[in-house]
Formats: structure tokens, sequence, C-alpha cells
């Protein structure tokens, strides 16, 4: 099936609610989401970052907030 979206006049609000939905409904299932082969190299090397102090981690809800307020 092809889906094609307004993608052209949608706000960048709605594009994140519509990335949310979708996740969403992936996770309902999730042993049919395969993760791609370069996921556990990506996973391994933030880790490394966390251990390091490289890295931080914030609160999904904050996460969100950053991310929105950087696409509005």
């Amino acid at each position: 099936m092809t889906v094609t979206l307004p993608l052209e006049q949608m706000s960048s609000a709605e594009k994140v609610e519509l990335m949310e939905s979708l996740w969403a409904d992936l996770c309902r299932k999730p042993e049919e989401v395969e993760s791609p082969a370069w996921h556990d190299d990506v996973l391994r090397e933030r880790e490394k970052r966390l251990e390091t102090r490289e890295e931080q981690v914030l609160e999904w809800a904050e996460a969100k907030k950053r991310i929105r307020e950087s696409v509005s």
C-alpha cells in the first residue's frame, strides 16, 4: 500500500504528531519491527559516550519538549 501525504502543507508540529502516531502503532507489535543491522553499533557508541559523560540523558518529556521547540 502506498500512502501519499500532503507533507508540504503540514506544519512541523503536525509532522511530529504524525511520527508519534506511527511510532505508537509500531510499538503495539514490537516483535514485528526488525532493527537495522547498524543499530547495535550505534547503541554501543552511545553507551560509550554516556560512560565517558560525553552525552547526557534527558527524561522523555523534556526530550520531546526540546525537539518540538527546535522544529517550531
